[in-house]
């Protein structure tokens, strides 16, 4: 049986027993992980419903890839930028295509149903309510009249100073 699965903006095509190299996903080598984002299974020429389907599997290492340098030159313009790149990668082997498991339902909820109200969990507060002296509203601010021009000075008299 195969399955494609979507997992860091890419698809991939796996099977029982795959290793793949995927981009990083969170945890360690050892821990389980699940893609719930399976776009196509069957087996053979037969395709099957996806809707609950999930892949599994086994984290096998987290690591860096290849070493990718990145290089940029505009001529004449002196303009030269050498830069590197590492991507971090996981390796994961595929443990298993199936249906979705369902959750357990939570333990402290079957306590709260058997009827010992003495032993259960005191409810929780609701946060205290802000009232409006603690934060007294502002009135807008009025908006100002625009300023006064000055009016023009008028030009003193022309005089003629000749005859003294």
């Amino acid at each position: 049986m195969f399955a494609v699965v979507r997992t860091g903006g890419k698809q991939y095509r796996v099977a029982e027993g795959d290793v793949i190299t995927i981009e990083k996903i969170a945890g360690q080598a050892g821990d389980s992980v699940s893609f719930d984002d399976v776009l196509m299974a069957g087996e053979g020429a037969t395709l099957k419903d996806t809707k609950s389907l999930t892949v599994s599997g086994e984290i096998v290492e987290q690591g860096r890839g290849e070493k990718i340098i990145v290089f940029k030159k505009k001529r004449r313009h002196n303009y030269r930028r050498k830069n590197g790149h590492r991507q971090m990668l996981t390796q994961i082997k595929i443990t298993g295509i199936g249906a979705a498991k369902k959750a357990a339902p939570k333990k402290a909820a079957a306590k709260a149903d058997d009827g010992d109200t003495a032993k259960a969990a005191p409810a929780k507060k609701a946060p205290a309510k802000k009232t409006a002296t603690t934060k007294a509203a502002k009135p807008a601010a009025a908006k100002k009249a625009p300023a006064k021009k000055a009016p023009a000075k008028k030009a003193a008299p022309k005089t003629d100073d000749k005859d003294a």
